[in-house]
């Protein structure tokens, strides 16, 4: 199968299903893997790009110092990461002008990072700029053994209305086949083979990647605020890396961190399978609010990535799930935590790697489905409103979801699973490459095997969770309950996964044509937008989708009402008669002037629809009425009457 999520047995108080070790079956006649030829891209022909690449990834693959931005724990934050080689600290140093003229200096926490392959010591150093203020410009420069490096903007936006993109699976260097696995590579020829194969792939990967991303800030008109990444950075783990050394993966990191687009825009990174077990990752990113929460304690592996985390940027609470720890009892911890720490934000938006409601190759998968239904009711209980994964290399976003409950036989095993999937995959004697798989079992042909996996697809298509949703108009949902889950296909067009042939029931869309996509989320207080598009012709791939959320205790503005009369019958008096409103109402607010325009205005408040303005000086008056409706201690107004122009005595 490929590349099966790598499972680990832990010991939680809400592991309600274990999740068995996957042994690996080999897909002799299984559809080659998509992928996206840089150099064959109009982005690659045009104007020679492809060539200047190639070149200029000559100077970058050896460069391990290149920085990372990613969100702070809040908007008025930002979070900034580096290597160097000297032991001495490195400082960074940001400011509101280009020349850098009365910048702000913070000196980096540093820590030991990775040897690079003739034994030279680099440092992870990292820095949060604090007290940020909104649509500002900021420069700023870092040190990298002594010297600082030139200038780069960094511009904030605006926390009520905000965009990000999403994206899925980079997975720099995936995309070239001839790599070898760790187990192959045993003699200096075949680690030279495993190398070169390396550099190709990370080389394409990344122009890929880069492309993705201009295409993605051009989408959105240079109004991103940050990037989201559902995980799976990088291609090569530790343990599969030839030597088991670090070093072995930063060329990766260098590839991944090379578009300029990074030097200016944060990314949140997820832990995906491929980033799990090796400290590069890390390194490489500060991360903010990190908990101990899905740190996994029994192994190595997911403890050097680290944990949980979490940040808010206007009305929305992200978390950010390391779910290479299947300790579901651990993030349950994290997520109930946080949200009761974050009460005020509208938006509650959770990203995790694996594609628990996806629809290609990896979606079915036992390992996937446990996952499901031990989190989903964490994820409901906490009125989670939107779930963005990857893992799947394909798009697929579903219906609103609620109430996953599993059906299937625990006994039916990710083996059982794999034998009859490279049975309903098989491509024939001579596989091309599929965007959706053949589907071979049927129930006219199956086995009593294949008639039991097809029982089991049967289960888990979750036909009950779909729920009768308040919809404004085809793509547009008012207040829904329950959770929407989107799937990101590649960014990079590393590798690209066949949909599966039946398409689940909780699926409302999907797709695949091996060509990398992106989305752009746009988020109100009282709205929620994605759109996603594909990178050849930078169109879309499925509607727009929106979630509106109103505030179901708020009170509309009440209705407004008509002055009848203004009368002045006593010396220095004015009596305002007016309409009773047709709204239930808390009272009505008068507003009097003797000018037009209302300068120098008083007001006075009635519960009746006639009250006397006393005091009142000889001349003319200007008079006009709203109702308003008092709400949790607040006054909610409606609109002014037309004004009355009258006489006092």
């Amino acid at each position: 199968m490929k590349n099966s999520w790598k499972k680990r047995i832990l010991v939680g108080s809400l592991a309600l299903a274990m999740i068995p070790t996957n042994s690996m079956i080999s897909f002799a006649k299984a559809a080659p893997d998509g992928k996206t030829v840089a150099s064959d891209t109009e982005a690659g022909k045009k104007d020679g790009a492809w060539d200047k690449w190639e070149e200029e990834w000559n100077i970058i693959k050896n460069d391990w110092t290149q920085i990372s931005l990613t969100p702070g724990k809040d908007e008025s934050q930002l979070n900034f990461a580096w290597y160097t080689m000297s032991d001495r600290s490195a400082n960074l140093q940001i400011s509101t002008s280009a020349d850098m003229k009365n910048a702000k200096e913070y000196v980096a926490k540093r820590e030991k990072a990775s040897v690079s392959k003739d034994g030279k010591q680099y440092y992870s150093n990292k820095v949060t700029a604090l007290n940020l203020k909104e649509n500002t410009t900021y420069y700023y420069r870092y040190e990298v053994d002594g010297v600082y490096t030139e200038p780069a903007a960094y511009t904030t936006k605006s926390t009520d209305k905000f965009s990000f993109i999403y994206v899925g699976d980079p997975q720099i260097g995936s995309s070239n086949e001839k790599k070898s696995s760790s187990k192959d590579v045993n003699t200096a020829n075949k680690l030279a083979e495993f190398l070169q194969a390396q550099d190709d792939a990370v080389r394409n990967d990344a122009f890929n990647w880069s492309d993705t991303l201009n295409k993605a800030v051009e989408k959105t008109n240079n109004q991103a605020s940050f990037i989201v990444s559902a995980g799976d950075q990088v291609q090569l783990t530790k343990g599969k890396s030839p030597q088991g050394k670090n070093f072995e993966s930063e060329i990766e990191y260098a590839g991944y961190l090379s578009p300029k687009v990074l030097k200016s825009l944060p990314i949140a990174p997820t832990v995906g399978n491929h980033d799990a077990d090796n400290a590069n990752y890390t390194y490489h990113f500060n991360v903010p609010n990190k908990s101990n929460y899905g740190v996994n304690k029994a192994t190595e592996d997911t403890t050097k990535v680290g944990g949980d985390y979490y940040f808010t940027y206007g009305s929305v609470l992200f978390m950010m799930l390391n779910t290479q720890n299947t300790n579901v009892a651990e993030h349950k911890n994290f997520i109930e935590e946080t949200v009761k720490a974050n009460k005020d934000c509208t938006w509650r938006i959770v990203t995790l790697h694996q594609d628990i409601y996806g629809s290609a190759e990896h979606s079915n998968e036992p390992e996937i489905t446990n996952l499901r239904y031990q989190i989903v009711p964490i994820l409901e209980d906490n009125d989670v409103d939107v779930v963005l994964t990857g893992h799947d290399h394909a798009y697929s976003r579903t219906q609103i979801l609620k109430g996953g409950v599993k059906t299937f036989d625990a006994s039916y095993d990710d083996d059982a699973f794999e034998e009859q999937l490279e049975i309903d995959m098989d491509a024939g004697e001579k596989p091309v490459t599929l965007t959706m798989a053949p589907g071979n079992i049927t129930t006219e042909k199956a086995t009593e095997d294949g008639l039991r996996y097809l029982e089991y697809l049967n289960q888990i298509m979750d036909a009950a969770t779909v729920q009768n949703v308040n919809k404004i108009n085809k793509n547009t949902v008012l207040n829904p309950d329950g959770i929407l889950y989107m799937t990101a296909s590649s960014s990079s067009g590393s590798k690209y996964y066949d949909l599966v042939p039946r398409q689940q029931t909780y699926i409302a869309n999907r797709w695949q044509e091996d060509v990398p996509t992106y989305s752009v989320i746009d988020i109100t207080p009282t709205s929620f937008t994605i759109n996603t598009y594909r990178t050849d012709n930078n169109k879309a791939i499925d509607d727009s989708f929106t979630i509106v959320k109103e505030d179901k205790t708020s009170t509309t503005a009440p209705k407004a009402v008509s002055i009848k009369s203004v009368k002045s019958s006593k010396e220095g008096t004015a009596t305002v008669s007016f309409t009773k409103s047709t709204d239930k109402v808390s009272g009505y607010q008068i507003a009097y002037s003797t000018n037009k325009n209302f300068k120098s205005s008083k007001n006075v408040v009635t519960t009746k629809t006639s009250y006397t303005i006393k005091s009142l000086s000889k001349g003319t008056l200007y008079v006009k009425v709203r109702p308003y409706t008092t709400v949790s201690g607040k006054n909610v107004y409606g609109k002014y009457s037309k004004v009355v122009k009258a006489s006092v005595e």
